[in-house]
């Protein structure tokens, strides 16, 4: 007999034994009318000829439960196991219930009481050791939310009509699932990288938050977990793995969608259900703003309360107030572990795509996961391994629409005009950063450093020199989208926001699929100076925070400037590259001119000796060579020498800049 059909025996045994006593509980006609009905089945069956309920129905009762010894025990007894109910409370359970799952019984409650839904005070007459402390919110039935009142009004709580959850009806049948108040808030979380094995930096980590699952606390109560790391996948992945081997489920609460709901209800409830089924709740707290004093009281009130094994994925930790509490430290997997699980999920050897994939990417085991799965095989075939570059550089794409403006690169090396010096450096840039895999971890460096492998970089010149055309140059050769930071969005007045939006900024970018551009950086990282009043030391602390974030940053980021001089000093020694672009000399301007206009553009007498002698920079040559095309259109004439030098002269006037006399000749007045 298997545990369900055992359960529905011992149920139909259990209903009739509670028929048998409300059947002794009802008055009974002396002479029966004539025209009464005919009682029914289980009425007549329940009552002998002295009023009293068959001791066969307790004793059927028992050997029903004594049968499922070996395979579990009923659904009731088990609820009133874990829930810490007494045998009068499971009995009120069963009154409360059986109306739902079997309608005679409301006919039998009727008869007991006149009308047909159960109360305390039925229960109360009806079992023995009756106890009115049943009626305490403290006691099982009321604080497990088993039974609730119906339309109370002023009416005493011993006479007001009682219905039993649905869920525990559900369960009392043997149906055993998560509470519907709870699917729409909660989601069921499986292995999100079920078949690949973890690395040691992160097996580590399921081993101390299962030992920290472990952990006796003085109130008997499982620690509230923090994840601390501020990456939500490996944070889950960890918390499925150790879980596992806790034999439980993981279920994952957004914090927003417990701000949105009854957080007392859905404490409680939560509660009750990991007492009913084997599960682990985790909290996902990683973008939520401590700050916000709404959403830390909230959290703090719910950890508070709710029981059962909770875990907290969180980037600082909560203070949790009447509960111990546990933190775990999730860390991503080392490039040189990830090189290796990118050889374990597409089989391509670890010196290859694995290791330039491990350079370039800090990707989660999950991400890895997927994206092997998704692109499945053919990693050595033409275009595999492009392919699979794509897809990491749309995974580890940032979510920074709202600070930052992403342009996929189109410029390349021979687009861009600068002096050797220059050149070479921007080369090296892009070579530490293709190997740093290789150096920072096959090679040890990185065992030698406690900050960040990030490459940085400060460009600085006069507007126009090429400074946000080489990040763009750059980013396209290491194959990532370039992010311009909006320092209109960035800074904000009110203190302390300029901090987390610049927080969110590097957050974002650190898994390498994106190049940093910060645009007029002075304007952010400028000197820290004397305070003299409360702005000067806020202002001071925001400079500081970028002085250690820029320090602990493992992607690749470019500071361009006009005024090197405004930068505070203390970022020179964090930065790994400083490039000063030059106004262009006579023949970076020849090259300038000789690539200014696209092939389709009807070309005149085009003197570049007059045009070199333009002091002009690599902008205004492509502003000035723009100026000169709609000149020549709107006059249906090549674009020749007077065109381009009419255009000059416009361009000059806007920028105020002066020309000697012999270009003003040139020109024309």
């Amino acid at each position: 007999m298997i545990w369900e059909q055992a359960n529905g025996a011992y149920l139909k045994a259990s209903l009739d034994w509670l028929a048998a006593r409300l059947t002794a509980l009802a008055p009974q006609p002396a002479i029966p009318p004539a025209s009464a009905a005919e009682p029914s089945k289980r009425w007549r069956r329940a009552r002998d000829h002295s009023g009293a309920p068959h001791a066969g129905d307790a004793d059927a009762r028992q050997a029903a439960a004594v049968a499922m010894a070996e395979l579990g025990a009923p659904a009731l007894v088990q609820v009133a196991e874990r829930l810490g109910l007494s045998d009068f409370e499971r009995d009120v359970l069963l009154l409360c219930a059986a109306p739902a799952i079997d309608p005679g019984i409301g006919e039998l409650i009727a008869a007991a009481q006149g009308e047909p839904d159960p109360t305390f005070a039925l229960a109360l007459r009806l079992f023995d050791d009756a106890r009115w402390d049943v009626l305490s919110p403290e006691r099982g039935l009321r604080f497990w939310r088993l039974v609730e009142p119906v339309g109370s009004g002023a009416q005493p709580l011993a006479v007001v009509p009682l219905r039993a959850d649905d869920r525990i009806v559900d369960l009392v049948r043997g149906l055993n699932r998560l509470d519907e108040r709870l699917t729409a808030l909660v989601g069921h979380r499986p292995d999100p990288a079920r078949g690949l094995a973890l690395p040691a930096s992160s097996q580590a980590v399921v081993e101390a938050l299962v030992e920290a699952a472990l952990t006796d606390t003085p109130d008997g109560r499982f620690p509230v977990i923090q994840l601390l790391g501020g990456d939500e996948p490996s944070c889950e992945l960890v918390a499925v793995r150790a879980m596992a081997l806790l034999d439980r489920e993981v279920y994952h609460l957004p914090v927003g969608a417990l701000m949105g709901s009854d957080q007392d209800l859905v404490a409680r409830l939560w509660q009750r259900e990991s007492l009913l089924l084997p599960m682990a709740l985790l909290i996902d707290a990683v973008d939520a703003d401590p700050g916000d004093p709404v959403v830390a009281t909230a959290l703090r009130r719910f950890l508070s309360q709710v029981g059962g094994l909770v875990l907290l994925s969180t980037r600082e930790v909560c203070p949790v107030t009447d509960r111990a509490t546990a933190v775990v430290d999730v860390v991503r997997p080392t490039a040189a572990e990830q090189a290796e699980l990118w050889a374990a999920a597409t089989g391509l050897p670890v010196e290859g795509a694995p290791r330039t994939l491990a350079g370039q990417f800090r990707l989660s085991v999950p991400a890895i996961h997927r994206i092997a799965t998704a692109l499945r095989s053919g990693f050595d075939a033409p275009g595999g391994r492009e392919r699979l570059w794509a897809a990491c550089r749309a995974s580890a794409r940032p979510r920074l629409e709202a600070l930052a403006q992403r342009t996929v690169p189109q410029a390349r090396w021979d687009d861009l005009v600068l002096p050797g010096e220059q050149t070479d450096l921007l080369r090296a840039l892009v070579a530490q950063v293709r190997h740093r895999a290789t150096v920072m971890s096959a090679w040890g460096f990185g065992e030698r450093r406690s900050r960040g492998n990030g490459v940085t970089a400060l460009f600085s010149g006069p507007s126009g020199t090429g400074k946000t055309f080489a990040a763009e140059v750059l980013a396209h050769e290491l194959g990532q989208d370039l992010y311009r930071v909006d320092l209109s969005a960035v800074v904000d007045k009110y203190i302390g926001e300029t901090e987390k939006n610049l927080r969110r900024v590097f957050d974002a970018a650190e898994d390498g699929g994106a190049l940093l551009l910060f645009d007029e950086a002075d304007a952010l990282f400028g000197r820290r100076s004397e305070v003299r009043d409360s702005h000067d030391r806020y202002a001071n602390i925001e400079v500081s925070y970028l002085l250690q974030r820029m320090e602990a940053y493992e992607g690749v980021a470019v500071l361009a400037t006009n005024l090197r001089a405004a930068l505070d000093p203390a970022f020179l020694r964090r930065l790994r590259f400083v490039v000063d672009f030059p106004l262009p000399a006579r023949e970076e301007r020849r090259r300038l001119w000789s690539a200014a206009f696209p092939e389709g553009v009807p070309l005149g007498d085009l003197d570049l000796d007059a045009l070199v002698d333009l002091p002009v920079t690599g902008a205004a040559v492509q502003a000035i060579a723009l100026g000169a095309a709609f000149l020549a259109a709107g006059a249906g004439t090549p674009v020749d020498t007077a065109t381009v030098l009419n255009a000059a002269r416009t361009e000059f006037r806007k920028l105020g800049l002066p020309l000697t006399v012999p270009q003003y000749e040139r020109v024309g007045r």
